[in-house]
C-alpha cells in the first residue's frame, strides 16, 4: 500500500509529518496538533503541574476541553490498551 502524500490527506500546508503511534502528526515546530484522526479519539494529555501522563476518552468530563499539543509530548491514541501500554493512566473524571 502506497503512503499518501500530505496533499492527498488534506495536510498540504505542512512542511513535514511523521507517523507516531499509528497517527499522522505534524512535525514542524509550533504547528498545532495536526493529528489525522481515523478512529483515534483518545487524548493523551500531559499535566502541566505534575508532568503525569493522563488519557481522556470521549464522554469524560474534561474530554472536550482537553487540547493535544505534541510539542509537550501529548498525543492521540486509538485504544485505551494502547494508551496504557505507552504508560498513560485514565483520567478520573
Amino acid at each position: 500500500m502506497a503512503t499518501p502524500t500530505l496533499a492527498q490527506i488534506g495536510m498540504a500546508g505542512l512542511a513535514s509529518a511523521a507517523l507516531v503511534g499509528g497517527v499522522l502528526m505534524a512535525t514542524e515546530p509550533g504547528s498545532p496538533s495536526a493529528a489525522l484522526i481515523q478512529g483515534c479519539k483518545i487524548k493523551g494529555n500531559v499535566s502541566i503541574t505534575s508532568g503525569e501522563r493522563i488519557y481522556h476518552v470521549p464522554g469524560q468530563k474534561d474530554y472536550a476541553g482537553t487540547v493535544i499539543d505534541p510539542s509537550y509530548g501529548e498525543r492521540w491514541f486509538c485504544s485505551e490498551e494502547e494508551a496504557r501500554q505507552a504508560g498513560w493512566r485514565k483520567a478520573g473524571r
